[in-house]
Formats: C-alpha cells, structure tokens, sequence
C-alpha cells in the first residue's frame, strides 16, 4: 500500500474518531463555548492533522487525542454537579451596568473598553445607554442588557389582551415537494394542500417554500419571485362574517316594533358581542 493511500485511508478513520469524540465532548454553538472548551477542539484538530500527514506515530497521537477529549467532558461534569467547580472552570458572570451606572472596575477585569461595551449593546439593539438598567457579562462572553421599564417594548400582557398561543409553523412544501410527515402532525392531509393550492391557481411544482402555521393558514414562495400571491385571509374573513351577523340583528332591533323580537335580537347581538371578544385574539393578529 502506498504511501497516499495510506494517509487517505487514516485520514478517513481520524475523521470519524474525531467526529466521535466532538460529539461526547457534547453540542454546543461556537460562539457559546469557553475559552478552555475552543482550545480542546483546536487541539484535537491539530492533532488529528499531525496524525494523518504521519508526523506523529499512532501511539501518541491516540492517548493526546483521549487526554484532551476525556479532561473537558470530565470538567463538564464537575461543573455541572458543583457550582464552586463550575465558577473555577468556567469563570462568573460579570455586572457592566447596574442601576444605569457603567461598573468600570468590572470593565477592566473582563478587558473591555467603552468602544467594545458600546458595540456589544448596540449588537442588543441597546443603541442608547440611557436605556439600559442593567447589563452583565455571561460566561461564554455574551453581553445582555436589560431596558429599563418604561424603554421596554409593549407586550399584549402590558395592553391587557388576550393574545392566542403560538405553536412552531410546519414546512408542507420544499423545493417543489411535498412534506407528508409535517402535513400529518397538523392533523391534515395532501388533499387539503392540493385544494389550497388551487386556490391560489399556483401548481406544487411551482412552490419553492410552502408553511402552515398553528392557525391553519398557508403561507406559499414561488419559484417565480415576479409573481405575488395573495396570502389568505380566512382568520380575518370569518371574523367580518361574524361582525356582520351582528351588525343585522342590530338592524333587525331597530327596525321591528315587536317587544319579544326586539328582546331576542338584543339578547343574540349581546351573546355575539361575547364570542367576538374571545375570538378576537385567535382570529385577528
């Protein structure tokens, strides 16, 4: 066996032994991780690297490979069962701003200048110092700031409104294809898909995304991206239909002279007037 074969091959076995152990070093976003966390992975690259080129023998390699793969799931683990391990491993969080005041003794002790706190903020949507109440630095070197009451954004509970529960929106469609497996955890059929694409006029060849979210409602990207379509408006309409049942019985009330008629039009007005407030947050966005 010659010698490119033979580092094609070992390279081949050193991806998957290192794809193995990335994996029990356990997931994680890059730009999350400690320090300590990115040199391991670094290192068992470099490693892997030597190893498959032959600068270093298989002996060696496999126990560097084993001691920096093993030392940071076991750190992992002390850090999860002590908080004292986890604060000498990981670090603490450090407070920035606290009560709007920029705390520069903990600026230096992270090396950050102004410049730097500034742009983390403004990377926040913090954009104004007045705003923010209080800022700390997590571990893995996140800035998050938290806005003062009155600089926050308003909420439904702020409005006191009611406002319908969120479910994560299901892709029907992709590049043309249809998407059983998601059509089915809605409770739907491809039936129903065919008949809403024919609404539309548009053909499932024709669709590039195509999502359903909690309500029901499809949402559909053409190929074509000159071509716009009307997106549906059914939550909408059925809460007009209602409206407009509501607005006739009051016609009808003012229009008849009759005691009991007038008495069963208000009543059916006023138990409308009931089911448009608990429909409203479901059927209007």
């Amino acid at each position: 066996m010659n010698e490119l074969t033979q580092i094609i091959l070992k390279s081949i076995a050193l991806f998957f032994l290192v794809w193995a152990a990335v994996r029990l070093m356990g997931k994680r976003n890059m730009s999350q991780i400690n320090p300590f966390s990115f040199i391991s992975y670094i290192v068992i690259a470099i490693v892997a690297t030597l190893m498959s080129i032959n600068l270093i023998n298989l002996s060696t390699g496999f126990i560097t490979l084993l001691v920096w793969a093993a030392f940071p799931i076991a750190l992992d683990y002390l850090s999860i069962k002590s908080r004292l391990m986890h604060q000498l491993i990981n670090g603490k969080e450090a407070v920035l701003i606290k009560h709007g005041k920029i705390m520069e003794e903990n600026l230096m002790r992270v090396r950050m200048t102004g410049e730097d706190l500034l742009a983390q903020l403004r990377s926040k949507n913090a954009f104004n110092m007045a705003d923010v109440e209080f800022a700390v630095m997590e571990t893995n070197g996140t800035i998050n700031p938290y806005f003062k009451s009155d600089k926050k954004p308003v909420t439904m509970h702020d409005l006191e409104k009611m406002s319908a529960p969120q479910a994560e929106p299901q892709t029907v469609v992709l590049d043309g294809n249809m998407l059983e497996e998601p059509l089915a955890s809605l409770g739907l059929n491809p039936q129903w898909l065919s008949t809403e694409l024919d609404k539309m006029g548009v053909s499932l060849e024709n669709v590039f995304l195509g999502q359903v979210d909690s309500s029901g409602d499809l949402y559909v990207d053409l190929f074509d991206d000159a071509v716009e379509l009307p997106q549906p408006k059914v939550k909408e309409m059925l809460y007009a239909t209602f409206e407009k049942a509501q607005a006739d019985l009051l016609t009808f009330n003012l229009q008849t002279e009759d005691k009991e008629a007038k008495e069963m039009y208000s009543k059916n007005y006023q138990v409308l007037e009931d089911l448009l407030n608990k429909l409203r947050p479901y059927l209007l966005h």
